[in-house]
């Protein structure tokens, strides 16, 4: 692809250039070609082998400089390590980094060179060449992923509007439907009571009681079909919608008693939060309701106790034994359970004792639990930070272990320097101890012995180096003493100069 070639092209461009302008050993030709060549492999590679063209490159950097750091394959190294981050190569990146680091400190092992500043080199080389690009293409490859789930999302979320739309008017109709019991239905059960109240008046005729038998039969029979279309609209497992405010339990109970119910009234604390006082004038008005319907005439006690730790609600009736089982089938009952279940409470409906008690608890968080997490913005804020917090880290490990290297580097080349002056002085045949008194502190770690003539046979030799400019080639100097005399000097020259 034309694509491909561009890319080998401009990686070619420091392969070749840097041996031109020094700043590497200088090499062969065959070597060069053989450079050019696995950089072709790798451009064509890099779509299908990823990985494969990495370490073809890191291959070259090795063969080239144990510790991986070369101007000539440093781009191409940095260039493929981004390339397999943004193809995915999620797994075999570290993999890779490590065979890397473990080869080349091998290569630096075995040779006879101080390992320190050349294994920190290959650190720093692998961590900025190698982590830190396929970090980014790594961000990159993630980034592109959640762009395309986004535009996946919106499209199956326009797909669900008409879902969401008939969801929401089927949840309306719950909460109408719901809203026609709890208030019809307490009130026809109330109107019930009255009438019944009518039949027993003595002073009323034989026609009027009939009448206000028929009234009170009406009354039951209507609110028996009102349970059943309540039963058609609302829809199973539809939480309970909320209850109008505007009536306190204790006047709920006072017209209740006036309605003619024998009902007693218990409270301690005083109210707080809307919310919550809604959810107990439901509970209240929904036991009072099935303790008209199912035991008429009986005496019921309603008990509200107000707490820091939260709302205690309990309705009794004294009705006749055995009544039927409301917390199972009746609706009203089904709803309040589902309200107060959401609201993070416990309802409890069932016999007790010869008639049938409803109880409730509300704890005070309940009604803010849901809203006392973190906002989302901010915890999406928190999850950006922590998507960054590797490659934080990663930098301040990069610019110490860069400073750290940089700092060896200057101080072992600047403390290894022999002055031309100094070195022009020394005559050969002078004993050794007179010739360290001009020499520096250290010697050259890794003398260039390629370019400089074969030493005599048996005697130690020291390289200094002659300047002590930093990243270019410099001329060295070689001492060679033998049975405490120096026996040789020679001038090595610097890279791509030929020896005088």
């Amino acid at each position: 692809m034309a694509a491909d070639a561009l890319l080998w092209a401009c990686l070619a461009v420091p392969a070749v250039g840097a041996d031109r302008i020094g700043l590497n050993e200088p090499r062969s030709l065959w070597q060069e070609l053989a450079g050019l060549a696995v950089l072709a492999l790798a451009a064509a590679l890099h779509r299908v082998r990823p990985l494969l063209a990495f370490l073809a490159v890191a291959a070259l950097g090795l063969t080239a400089s144990p510790s991986l750091f070369t101007v000539s394959y440093g781009p191409a190294l940095a260039v493929f390590a981004l390339l397999l981050g943004a193809r995915g190569g999620g797994r075999g990146g570290p993999v890779a980094f490590a065979g890397i680091a473990v080869v080349g400190t091998v290569r630096i092992l075995v040779r006879d060179v101080d390992p320190a500043p050349e294994w920190l080199v290959l650190l720093g080389t692998l961590l900025f060449a190698g982590c830190f690009p396929w970090l980014i293409g790594r961000y990159w490859h993630q980034r592109v992923a959640l762009v395309s789930s986004a535009l996946a999302r919106a499209e199956q979320l326009e797909r669900e509007q008409r879902i969401v739309a008939d969801r929401a008017r089927l949840r309306e109709r719950a909460r109408i439907a719901q809203d026609m019991h709890d208030s019809l239905g307490h009130e026809l059960s109330l109107l019930a009571l009255r009438a019944g109240a009518l039949q027993l008046d003595p002073e009323l005729g034989e026609r009027q009681r009939a009448a206000a038998a028929e009234l009170r039969g009406a009354a039951a029979d209507a609110t028996d079909r009102l349970r059943e279309i309540i039963g058609l609209l609302r829809e199973a497992g539809e939480p309970a919608p909320l209850v109008p405010a505007g009536e306190t339990v204790e006047a709920l109970v006072t017209r209740a008693e006036a309605s003619g119910l024998d009902v007693r009234l218990h409270t301690e604390g005083e109210p707080d939060e809307a919310l919550r006082e809604r959810t107990v004038h439901r509970v209240v008005q929904e036991a009072l309701t099935n303790a008209v319907k199912y035991a008429p005439g009986a005496a019921v006690a309603v008990e509200v106790v107000r707490e820091d730790a939260g709302t205690l609600v309990s309705v009794t009736d004294e009705g006749a034994p055995g009544p039927p089982p409301q917390g199972e089938d009746g609706t009203g009952l089904v709803g309040l359970r589902e309200r107060v279940l959401d609201e993070g409470g416990t309802f409890q409906a069932g016999e007790h004792g010869d008639g049938f008690r409803v109880r409730a608890w509300l704890p005070v968080e309940s009604a803010a639990h849901r809203d006392a997490g973190q906002p989302a913005s901010q915890v999406m804020i928190g999850m950006s930070r922590r998507t960054w917090v590797p490659f934080a880290v990663a930098g301040v490990a990069g610019v110490l272990l860069v400073a750290g290297t940089f700092a060896w580097y200057a101080y072992s080349k600047t403390h290894s320097v022999l002055s031309p002056a100094a070195y022009a002085r020394l005559e050969i045949g002078a004993s050794e101890t007179e010739v360290e008194k001009v020499l520096p502190e250290r010697e050259v770690a890794d003398p260039p012995d390629d370019r400089a003539p074969a030493p005599p046979a048996g005697a130690d030799c020291r390289s200094y180096r002659a300047s002590g400019r930093l990243f270019v080639s410099v001329e060295h100097f070689r001492l060679c003493f033998e049975d405490g005399r120096l026996v040789a000097k020679d001038m090595v020259p610097a890279a791509g100069k030929d020896r005088e």
